[in-house]
């Protein structure tokens, strides 16, 4: 019997030791894909937008105030025809007040100042009207979209089917941005603010 039970307890073991060896190790994988044409995209005047200077008195205490609605070209320019997308990143996140619209930055550090709204409309793939889409799950799913919303793909179909984009070898657009300030009630416009807002649009290659 005392033999029974070592051989027993020795099997246990072993089974053990086996179990803990797996679970010590995992895979790796590296995968992508290499594609042979390039997009290059841009924004007419430099990609800026100048407010100039705004008197706080011109500001609404107690709801936001649209200061401006700027309508841009965004063109992209590929080598070839290519389905691709275009992704936002909102470089003030922290100091965005929804996840859906772009940071303009602090006041003393933890004010949030405002936002700025990105709409892309009239949409021309290689001579042809468009409908912008959207997908919020990395290109997996498309629906149809006009508002640009941080970290969203956005991408272009034909106008009668928007689950898929279409590749594309030239596509312009126009970009149209609205830019708010918070309601200053909560505001300390005491001195001189400089509006921050910055974000980055890159190509992603479906």
């Amino acid at each position: 019997m005392k033999t029974l039970l070592s051989t027993l307890a020795a099997s246990v073991m072993l089974l053990t030791s086996a179990a803990t060896f797996a679970a010590s190790t995992v895979d790796l994988a590296v995968k992508g894909l290499i594609v042979p044409s390039a997009c290059t995209p841009s924004l007419s005047s430099g990609g800026i937008i100048d407010h100039g200077k705004i008197s706080a008195k011109d500001l609404r205490p107690d709801n936001p105030t649209l200061i401006g609605t700027h309508t841009m070209t965004i063109a992209v320019i590929c080598d070839g025809a290519i389905p691709f997308a275009l992704n936002s990143i909102d470089n003030r996140a922290d100091s965005a007040l929804m996840r859906e619209v772009f940071g303009l930055g602090f006041i003393n550090g933890t004010q949030k100042l405002g936002w700025f709204q990105l709409m892309l409309q009239n949409a021309v793939a290689d001579g042809v009207q468009v409908k912008t889409i959207a997908s919020g799950d990395g290109g997996n799913t498309w629906y149809d979209e006009k508002w640009w919303d941080p970290s969203l793909y956005m991408s272009v179909a034909a106008t009668d089917d928007g689950t898929q984009p279409i590749p594309v070898k030239e596509l312009v657009a126009q970009m149209v941005v609205s830019t708010l300030i918070a309601r200053t009630d909560g505001l300390d416009l005491s001195n001189e603010v400089t509006l921050d807002g910055s974000a980055t649009l890159e190509v992603k290659y479906l």
